[in-house]
């Protein structure tokens, strides 16, 4: 297994919310608030020249996108930054492993979201360990990030970042699960909000952790 499959199950469920009316799930997770001011880069390819913001694929009516073609590799590969051949490994092993199926309606792949909620809590920090390292421009990651509300820094510390030159904030670099996950979170706040409290569970000490598990488990819709 790698990084990138967990990033890619992810936003299979990010894209699975986005099919919903509001607040609505199989799951029933919680209606995600998203800051204002979510995004921790600058100068990124969301924004016009003129300062006007331009409208993603992500944030288009889901009229203008059949749902079918949103699970296809190329627009997997257009909204992770994975490639379309890695895309498809991945989903094979997640198929594999029990960590995602196809709908039986649609035939889209889905995540099993309390097979993937459960290795989270439980192996991830294990197959995936990272360590803060040296400092440097990032874009602010697990208890830094707006989703958990910066509430558990301490004065004088330094936050983890993940690397990236577009970044606001100075940390400790943290190695992401996989290296196109800063272009993965510029395209979907939800996608953001997943992999922050992800790498808090994988990173942080058991108070940290502790938090993160319960937002994300409300906003996967695990039991």
């Amino acid at each position: 297994m790698k990084g990138q499959d967990i990033v890619l199950l992810l936003k299979l469920i990010s894209l699975h919310r986005k099919e919903l009316p509001s607040g609505a799930s199989e799951q029933a997770p919680v209606e995600p608030v998203e800051p204002v001011d979510w995004e921790d880069w600058q100068d990124w390819e969301g924004w016009d020249a003129d300062g006007s913001r331009l409208i993603l694929p992500e944030h288009r009516s889901h009229e203008q996108k059949d749902i079918a073609s949103r699970y296809t590799a190329r627009s997997l590969e257009e909204e992770t930054g994975i490639s379309k051949s890695q895309i498809n490994l991945a989903l094979n092993r997640c198929i594999d492993v029990g960590l995602a199926k196809k709908d039986r309606k649609s035939g889209v792949p889905r995540a099993n979201v309390q097979a993937l909620y459960g290795f989270i809590l439980h192996g991830l920090k294990y197959v995936f360990p990272a360590k803060p390292g040296e400092i440097t421009r990032g874009i602010a990651t697990a208890f830094a990030a707006p989703v958990m509300n910066k509430q558990l820094m301490s004065a004088g510390e330094f936050v983890p970042v993940w690397p990236d030159a577009k970044g606001n904030t100075k940390g400790q670099a943290i190695e992401p699960l996989c290296k196109s996950v800063a272009y993965a979170v510029r395209r979907d706040p939800e996608m953001y909000a997943l992999l922050a409290l992800v790498d808090a569970i994988r990173i942080g000490q058991p108070r940290e952790a502790n938090l993160a598990a319960n937002q994300l488990k409300q906003r996967l819709g695990a039991k």
